[in-house]
């Protein structure tokens, strides 16, 4: 039996809004159980217990944080049509990434999470105008900034700068100017917050306040037996992907396989951070799944045969069951 895609990939608007609602339901359960204790719910970002604090309700910090999510599940689909990452367009990126995050219950009260992913993309933006131009200092000192931002939020996302400084090399749109303007825009924010941390509280530790930035935590979280066979089996899922995307990548024009390249690396990158961030490792799963369902979308839209036909089905099956499963203990 043939498995078609082609529903998903430009799915009819009563569809769309049907998947969307889907994912809106699914992302409503965890509220539901929420009187669970599942053991990787929180993270330790202070600004979203101050946020959950001010909201003092988790359905309305559930429902906000939806709704970054939604915009940021546009902001995707927008800069695969900008850059022509998939060559067609596609409603797969948004739906995976919907579905991803639905099922990743931790980030559904880690708003800030979810608000540095937004800065992220805006950040991509910039950095894929920069293709073979070593004078886009604009692109590098808004792409810069706007990661520097982030890291304010969440500190940690700092190191995400000299990864992006390997992307320029991957776009060759390396150049003192576009390396000088970047760490200007890096640079920017954090002046302008030491100067207020200086002026209300002149005795403040910087040692203590750089501290924070370099907590390394090799910690493992204590997973439980069905994350650590959801996790293994979306690995699988991302592996096979890629070689997809490989091999389909010889028929992209070069700026889309420097895109995906930097894309993997990325990836990669932010798999590292998140192991050695350990305790911050809820704040790179929005970044992760914006990438992944990029990644995952480009072999499942460009090859529309019955393998890859089962293995979105499969990977839809998995996520659903991750989320039935995650109530049972194991």
């Amino acid at each position: 039996m043939k498995i078609s895609l082609k529903n998903f990939i430009v799915p009819s608007i009563p569809l769309a809004v049907l998947l969307v609602g889907a994912c809106i339901a699914l992302w409503m359960t965890d509220f539901v159980g929420s009187f669970y204790n599942l053991p990787i719910a929180h993270q330790s970002s202070s600004t979203d217990n101050s946020i959950s604090f001010f909201l003092g309700n988790g359905l309305l910090v559930n429902i906000l944080s939806l709704i970054i999510t939604l915009v940021n599940s546009f902001l995707i689909a927008q800069i695969n049509n900008k850059f022509t990452i998939i060559r067609t367009r596609t409603f797969l990126p948004i739906f995976c990434f919907l579905l991803l995050m639905s099922c990743w219950y931790p980030t559904h009260t880690a708003i800030t999470s979810q608000l540095t992913l937004t800065l992220f993309i805006f950040a991509v933006f910039n950095f894929f105008n920069m293709l073979r131009d070593n004078k886009a200092s604009e692109q590098a000192f808004l792409g810069s900034l706007l990661i520097s931002v982030s890291s304010l939020l969440i500190n940690q996302f700092i190191f995400l700068i000299p990864v992006c400084w390997f992307g320029f090399i991957i776009f060759q749109s390396l150049s003192l100017r576009t390396f000088m303007a970047s760490v200007m825009g890096t640079l920017a924010p954090w002046i302008l917050y030491l100067s207020v941390v200086f002026l209300l509280n002149p005795s403040v530790n910087l040692q203590q306040l750089f501290s924070t930035i370099l907590d390394f935590n090799f910690t493992f979280i204590s997973f439980t037996l069905v994350e650590y066979i959801y996790s293994g089996l979306l690995v699988i899922i991302l592996i096979i992907s890629i070689v997809g995307v490989n091999s389909m990548s010889r028929s992209d024009a070069i700026h889309t396989r420097n895109k995906l390249n930097f894309l993997m690396f990325l990836l990669v990158s932010l798999a590292i951070l998140s192991i050695i961030f350990m305790n911050q490792f809820i704040s790179f799963l929005p970044l992760i799944a914006f990438i992944y369902t990029l990644l995952l979308s480009h072999p499942l839209t460009l090859s529309q045969n019955n393998f890859y036909g089962i293995l979105f089905t499969f990977f839809c099956i998995l996520n659903l069951a991750f989320v039935v499963f995650k109530y049972i203990p194991l």
